[in-house]
């Protein structure tokens, strides 16, 4: 169990559930935060926004990519200890239970740059790291100091160590040229641990185009062999988005493809180090999508596991690494599969192949010994996994499923034969990421939960059901104030009755006797997750504490194509974009409106990118629902999607067309608007273009549909996660917005 002075176990899942007592008064949640003594409780939060983000970070800096010994004894990870967002590199020690700052990069560095810091590190062993920063390769050696290797390369990423610990492979971007490049391009290159310094790495594969490059790779369990995958953008089509910002007309010129474009070409390689010689394994339609590839551990047999550009068919071809022969060893179509959720590895012993598919509507694992062979199935249960990895000395697997409750990311292990399923982390409500050590004694996990913001805990296999909490982020301040109560309600759709999961957030103080304004957001799938912040693509942890302190009720909701509760629940998301999700959306208000938490007349809705999309739509739609909406960079138009939005929308041609995507497209829709709507968006935005923004508002002008814009100059997708500055003013607009249309509404 994670002990702190200031933290206290969470109860178990099923006394978090509010669907048995939302009427009968204030739900059952956990607040594990204890207020300093003497302080009574109130609303939330006293602190505003300028107050949540700060340079020197209330919640702390994330501990991040870990790395483990060849050993399994230590750990690396990057971390700030005192909140700044300069990462240096820290080792732990299993044994001794000490962690040690090993590089002071960040010492000099002001606050306000905002620098990321080290990028990466990598034991190279005998006391020396290795580690990235600024796209430049650095050793630190045992006795502290630190000198830069391979100054030729640049953008150096990817870093990894043979099997055998004696080479350090790692991917560089292409030389510089005259050319306007639009690609970073990606060479592999390989680097004898032992050399002390200078330019001394081998090229083994990539080619001087950046548009063909090296996207991943991984070595043989020999360290003779490196498998890699090589993409080709070649045909994808190059697209201009002119923007003004800093005086002047600006240019990002990027490789972007529409729905029914030609998309990236990719296939996978073998290279042997002692000969340089490269074969390529090549499958029936080098367009469609790999999601795994690997090396059987003696070496002679490669799988490829890849799906068509829908996502439909799942195949997984073997191939013979010396001859190049290949059969298909696995194959099955789902017609409305949207989650390309598949994972493949082999099984111990070179025994064939575990599967984690949702062959039986569930996410789940399976063991395949041969070529057409029907799969053995190892898991089962109205739950999901969503990662694994081999422990092939036990012919063990441990995963990470939700089997405890939905929101959760729990650790469990199973034997490869079958049998009972046993929970790993400790019975605290949260989610894992893990990263597990060499020989699995040890696993470090990234562990959050709705009251405790991410830290690093360490788990002994072999002592299952407890952990060490290795960092302590937050500052003291964080520890001193009264957060909101996040707990989850279940409630059923409205439209067909599928259980729904919903994320509800509650002032401290909440008075049963009132009705409160309401906040839907930001809506997106996969949103419902028990960790510090929810959804954390977008860093709305502090403005949705700041909602809940100024009286507001914070809801999210587990729509349909999200992950955990199985295939029927998320292929109701089929070809319907602006549908069933806003439905799901629209019945987590009826329940909270049911069961008196929330003032109908005082619901707003927002979400960014594909959530814009929906907080249009719920708009368009939804006009009695809804007061008033925010959508950051919307995807308004879905002829501009990516083409893997094609999993849910479907192929650009058919009968149907183009009928199909205006009924998905806001910007075919958006004369349905009635209520406020503020929109935000950056003008270099490369995934969701900004001329689509100005496509909507010119069909709201011709229809005197009154709207807000926020056009934030330079600003890239992710609108709210550039920078502390950007990050305060967008959020500002958003709270003055809702509390004129929503909690103030006349």
């Amino acid at each position: 169990m994670i002990k702190s002075r200031l933290f206290r176990c969470r109860v178990s899942a099923a006394a978090l559930l509010m669907a048995a007592g939302l009427g009968a008064g204030m739900p059952v949640f956990a607040q594990t935060h204890e207020p300093a003594k003497g302080t009574a409780q109130v609303a939330g939060t006293s602190l505003s926004l300028d107050e949540l983000y700060r340079f020197k970070s209330l919640i702390g800096t994330t501990p991040e990519n870990f790395a483990w010994s060849a050993d399994g004894g230590e750990l690396l990870f990057l971390w700030n200890d005192e909140g700044y967002s300069f990462r240096d590199v820290w080792s732990y020690s299993v044994k001794t239970g000490r962690k040690t700052r090993l590089t002071f990069l960040g010492k000099d560095a002001k606050p306000e740059a905002e620098r990321p810091g080290v990028m990466q590190a990598v034991f190279l062993g005998k006391g020396r790291v290795a580690f990235t920063i600024g796209g430049a390769l650095n050793i630190r050696e045992a006795d502290g100091t630190v000198t830069a290797v391979e100054t030729d390369k640049q953008a150096i990423r990817k870093l990894a160590v043979s099997p055998d610990g004696s080479k350090l492979a790692f991917v560089s971007g292409n030389p510089v040229d005259t050319r306007n490049r639009v690609t970073l391009g990606g060479l592999l290159w390989v680097r004898d641990v032992a050399a002390k310094g200078g330019n001394v790495a081998r090229r083994v594969a990539g080619e001087d185009d950046p548009k063909i490059y090296v996207d991943s790779f991984q070595w043989g369990d020999d360290g003779k062999a490196i498998a890699f995958e090589q993409a080709d953008d070649r045909a994808v089509p190059e697209r201009d988005i002119y923007f003004y910002a800093k005086g002047g007309l600006q240019n990002n010129r990027v490789i972007r493809a529409f729905p029914g474009d030609e998309t990236t070409r990719a296939r996978i390689g073998v290279v042997s180090l002692a000969s340089g010689e490269t074969r390529f394994y090549e499958r029936p339609d080098a367009k469609h999508h790999i999601w795994g590839y690997g090396l059987s551990r003696d070496g002679k047999r490669l799988f490829v596991s890849g799906s068509d550009m829908e996502a439909k068919e799942h195949t997984i071809y073997m191939f013979d690494v010396a001859s190049g022969t290949r059969e298909t060893f696995y194959q099955l179509r789902e017609p409305k599969h949207i989650r390309p959720d598949w994972q493949v590895a082999w099984a111990p012993g070179d025994d064939g192949l575990i599967i984690l598919t949702d062959r039986d509507g569930w996410l789940h694992l399976y063991h395949q010994r041969s070529a057409g062979a029907a799969p053995r199935q190892i898991t089962s249960g109205e739950w999901e996994i969503a990662s694994f990895e081999v422990d092939a000395a036990k012919r063990q697997l441990y995963f990470v499923a939700n089997k405890s409750y939905i929101p959760e990311r729990q650790l469990y292990r199973v034997a490869v034969a079958g049998g009972a399923v046993q929970r790993i982390s400790p019975e605290t409500a949260g989610t894992n990421q893990p990263v597990w050590s060499p020989d699995f004694r040890h696993v470090a996990s990234q562990f959050s939960s709705d009251t405790m913001p991410p830290e690093l805990t360490m788990i002994d296999t072999a002592k299952p059901g407890r952990a060490t909490q290795v960092t302590r982020s937050p500052q003291p301040e964080f520890y001193a104030q009264t957060w909101s109560n996040t707990g989850y309600v279940e409630f059923p759709s409205h439209v067909d009755g599928q259980k729904l999961i919903g994320r509800v957030s509650l002032p401290a103080n909440y008075d049963p006797s009132k009705r409160y304004p309401l906040i839907v957001g930001s809506v997106y799938s996969d949103a419902v997750q028990n960790q510090w912040g929810g959804r954390r693509a977008h860093p709305t942890w502090g403005l949705d504490q700041y909602f809940v302190a100024q009286g507001y009720i914070v809801l999210n909701v587990n729509l349909r194509g999200s992950w955990g509760q199985g295939r029927e629940h998320n292929q109701a998301q089929w070809h319907s974009y602006g549908t069933m999700d806003i439905n799901d959306l629209e019945s987590g208000v009826r329940y909270l409106v049911a069961k008196n938490y929330v003032d109908p007349a005082r619901v707003g809705i927002w979400g960014s990118s594909y959530g814009g999309l929906m907080t249009i739509m719920s708009l368009a739609k939804k006009s009695d629902v809804y007061a008033a909406g925010i959508a950051g960079a919307p995807a308004t138009n879905v002829w501009h999607a990516y083409p893997s939005q094609m999993w849910i929308m479907g192929p650009p041609d058919g009968p149907d067309m183009p009928g199909r995507y205006e009924a998905q497209s806001p910007l075919y829709q958006v004369q349905g608007v009635k209520d406020p709507l503020m929109l935000i968006h950056g003008t270099r935005d490369p995934v969701v273009l900004y001329s689509d923004t100005v496509a909507l508002t010119e069909k709201m002008i011709a229809n005197q549909q009154m709207f807000e814009l926020v056009t934030l100059p330079g600003a890239n997708h992710g609108w709210d996660n550039e920078g502390i500055v950007q990050t305060r003013f967008a959020f500002k607009k958003m709270v003055e917005f809702f509390d004129r249309t929503v909690k103030n509404r006349k």
